[in-house]
């Protein structure tokens, strides 16, 4: 059975975006399926992760064709333009008169995103591809939501089978307040995205919140498929840091920033003996202003080691090391949808994971489920303190240890069988 699958992401790009669909491509076909990949020629990336291109299975086809990137040409204006509409570093209050004009601008004449331009020839293109080469079922993977617009499209034109894959929300994703809409703009947004839910034969989210809220918007059948955990390709390391360190991989963006975690450091630096010899915060990513303020208002800086962007690889390796793994969200009604990828990593890594978020989130059913570590609220100040001081005590009996179970059903090449079956169930 031959899938054409329409991405964006896809490497050389880096970050957790790339990783699901390179993961499936790599084994659909163990279940009789031929995966065909279809992204663009020229995307701009914000993360480049050369380290990924090896990642992509042998004797894959990947086809490309030019894409129009208005991220481009936003960048000749202001260097920072792009990280403020696409990533949320930025808070609002330190942003320029033309970044949030361009903000403004990319909510209300780009909808639903930026890569719009590119749905147009892409439908043209895949109409006389999917013809000539028998393509059996289309699969457009979002963000950016504009390529399900691809798949609608030719759904239509084609009568071909078509699943929608929904790595976030549409419209109740966070920056979407962010984005200054217009009411017209608000309207065409939900408009495009019931279009979307409803002319899809099947449609797959990775939490069951997600899942929750599109069955409020659409009769389409609904799966659930997390995101999950990949081997690595090198031999883990039993070696720990000899630091009690807490680490934290990804982006920690403006609203990400948990003060009730910098007040509780700050009391045991004062309040245990020894822990500020002990103690190492590891920020490995892109990091706000704002969360860097907090971390010196609580008087952590001397304590706190900021890496940056680095490779998924190294990414793994440091996750491995760590003492404990945090896991931040923030605390808001319309993240409790988020799982992050990382969140999968870290059962693999098997080392104790704090998740700081929202009531009902569902990475803390998660963490609950396999064991992994604790779940945190806000407002749950005097249990994460009890927690952390339980970690640091068993770090200084070297027994510091986590037992997750059943973490195996999040395997990629386990997640990739659930796939199967959904795409399998339109064989003709």
């Amino acid at each position: 059975m031959k899938v054409l699958i329409v991405a964006y992401y896809w490497p050389p790009a880096g970050g957790p975006g790339v990783q699901r669909w390179l993961n499936f491509v790599k084994y659909l076909p163990n279940h009789g399926i031929t995966p065909i990949v279809y992204v663009p020629e020229n995307p701009e990336y914000p993360i480049i992760d050369d380290d990924l291109v090896s990642d992509v299975p042998d004797g894959v086809e990947v086809i490309k064709q030019p894409i129009v990137e208005p991220y481009k040409w936003a960048s000749l204006l202001s260097k920072q333009s792009t990280k403020t509409i696409s990533s949320g570093v930025i808070p609002e209050k330190e942003q320029s008169l033309v970044q949030r004009l361009l903000l403004y601008i990319r909510g209300n004449f780009f909808i639903p995103d930026a890569r719009k331009f590119w749905i147009k020839p892409s439908v043209t293109f895949l109409d006389a591809y999917i013809k000539e080469h028998a393509i059996d079922l289309l699969i457009t993977t979002g963000p950016p939501h504009s390529l399900h617009l691809i798949g609608q499209k030719l759904s239509k034109r084609l009568s071909i089978p078509w699943i929608s894959d929904f790595r976030d929300p549409w419209t109740t994703i966070g920056y979407h307040n962010k984005l200054k809409l217009s009411n017209r703009a608000q309207k065409k947004h939900k408009t495009l995205e019931k279009l979307v839910l409803d002319d899809s034969d099947t449609i797959i989210v990775t939490s069951p919140t997600t899942k929750k809220e599109f069955e409020q918007l659409t009769s389409t059948p609904i799966t659930v498929i997390t995101n999950g955990f990949e081997a690595p390709k090198w031999e883990p390391s039993e070696m720990l840091d000899t630091a009690f360190t807490l680490s934290h991989i990804g982006s920690l963006l403006s609203g990400r920033n948990p003060v009730i975690l910098w007040e509780v450091l700050q009391e045991l630096l004062s309040e245990i003996p020894g822990f500020k010899n002990d103690f190492k915060l590891q920020l490995i990513g892109t990091v706000s202003n704002v969360v860097m303020e907090s971390i010196e208002k609580y008087r952590l800086k001397n304590h706190t080691s900021v890496l940056g962007y680095v490779s998924h690889t190294e990414a793994l390796k440091y996750q491995q090391a760590s003492q404990v793994l945090l896991l931040i969200e923030i605390d808001e009604s319309y993240t409790k949808c988020i799982v992050p990828g990382k969140l999968f990593e870290y059962l693999l890594a098997n080392r104790p994971i704090i998740g700081i978020g929202p009531e009902g989130a569902d990475f803390k059913t998660i963490i609950s489920e396999t064991n992994a570590g604790s779940h945190f609220n806000y407002n749950d100040k005097d249990k994460l303190k009890t927690t952390l001081i339980h970690y640091y005590n068993l770090y200084k009996e070297q027994q510091l240890v986590t037992h997750s179970k059943g973490i195996e059903k999040y395997s990629r090449e386990h997640l990739t069988k659930t796939l199967a079956k959904v795409i399998m169930s339109y064989k003709k």
